[in-house]
């Protein structure tokens, strides 16, 4: 497959230095130079992640690359970008060489290129200009250099403006980023329920106190159920829960044990209640569940889960405290799963404009991995 019924893209994309991607949402402006080789070397694991997932040579639509393409291209950038600093740290306002991005994937015909091969290219390539940045002496940042139609960058709004590019194409392909996590979670589902069996004991506190509040079988929309501790831990305190999720190796293990369950994607499938059609739930249940979703998706998650739950309902959310996002392969799932890290204050935006009220986010750490936690209690506005 070759790159010829892809639309050149022909816009001036330098505004990203100045006001957020709509699309992506990443704001380059607040990209700082001690987080450029930490993004770059995070975002090549997941093309790592993103090209061992069926489909990933495969075009969604005629006009649109498929993610090997797109990861092809990402190398690439890393090359360019390599030698333009290079250029800035070496010469005096440097005039970068041109670059067509699109006759270069046809004439180098991304879209058959070996998948494992791009992989590992890609990664070299990151690291090397991840290097490069680490080397920039600390009063270089503001040295200069030009494209050929005059826009000017500086050592820090190339990086900046680098940084976009490769985020804005994991963005690109983040149905498959998704899928990987799951694949990941398929293959490991029984050591994965094995080893979440046991619910701390704060988590306990806070299942009774949900369980005191909403009263006896009050129904819970339960996302990411996993291998079902949590839902076990509800019914017996007397709560009524839906399992879902999205992995089906999760629900195969739940239906095993003789429980219902169905498999779910909260963006995108229908969340009514199938054992009570057009009845709301009375609160949400998502326990360390929506930490894979896409920070561009999750507010749209959130209001369909409000849409779904009745005034003055529960959500009950945890996610993962820090910047950016990542892959790990820490505990008992030992393939890569992506995770999406958030701050407080964006955080309460999300919610907000997603029609929940926050009661409260506690900062919690995690007693097995360290981790820092958000720990969230919201109502249905």
């Amino acid at each position: 497959m070759t790159s010829d019924a892809i639309v050149p893209d022909g816009k001036d994309w330098t505004w990203v230095l100045d006001r957020p991607c709509p699309e992506c949402g990443f704001e380059a402006s607040r990209a700082t130079p001690d987080r450029f080789a930490e993004v770059v070397r995070d975002n090549a694991t997941t093309w790592q992640a993103v090209l061992t997932v069926d489909g990933a040579t495969d075009r969604p639509d005629p006009a649109t690359w498929s993610a090997l393409e797109y990861a092809c291209h990402v190398r690439d950038v890393h090359r360019i970008f390599d030698v333009r600093l290079g250029l800035m740290l070496d010469e005096v306002d440097p005039q970068f060489p041109n670059w067509d991005q699109d006759e270069t994937a046809i004439v180098e015909r991304y879209g058959e290129q070996d998948p494992a091969v791009v992989a590992e290219e890609l990664m070299e390539a990151a690291v090397a200009v991840a290097e490069r940045y680490e080397s920039v002496p600390p009063d270089a940042w503001g040295r200069r250099g030009f494209r050929s139609n005059g826009s000017e960058f500086t050592v820090e709004s190339l990086g900046q403006y680098h940084l976009h590019d490769i985020v804005h194409h994991a963005w690109d392909v983040r149905v498959l980023v998704g899928r990987a996590t799951v694949e990941s979670y398929d293959a490991h589902a029984a050591a994965y329920r094995d080893a979440a069996a046991q619910l701390s004991a704060e988590a306990i506190a806070q299942i009774e106190e949900l369980a005191t509040e909403l009263g006896p079988g009050a129904r819970l929309l339960e996302i990411g159920s996993g291998g079902g501790q949590d839902a076990r831990t509800l019914e017996q305190a007397g709560l009524s829960v839906r399992r879902t999720d999205i992995t089906p190796a999760f629900v195969e293990l739940l239906r095993g044990a003789g429980h219902e369950a169905d498999v779910l994607d909260p963006l995108t499938d229908d969340l009514g209640d199938p054992a009570r059609p057009g009845t709301p739930y009375d609160g949400v249940w998502a326990s360390a569940s929506l930490l894979h979703v896409d920070r561009t998706d999750l507010p749209t998650v959130l209001r369909r889960l409000a849409d779904a739950t009745r005034p003055a309902g529960v959500l009950m959310l945890w996610l993962k405290e820090g910047d950016g996002e990542g892959w790990s392969t820490h505990g008992s799932v030992g393939a890569p799963r992506h995770f999406v890290y958030w701050r407080e204050g964006p955080l309460r935006e999300v919610l907000d404009g997603a029609g929940w009220v926050v009661d409260r986010v506690d900062h919690t750490t995690s007693t097995r991995t360290g981790e820092p936690w958000l720990d969230v209690r919201a109502r249905r506005r």
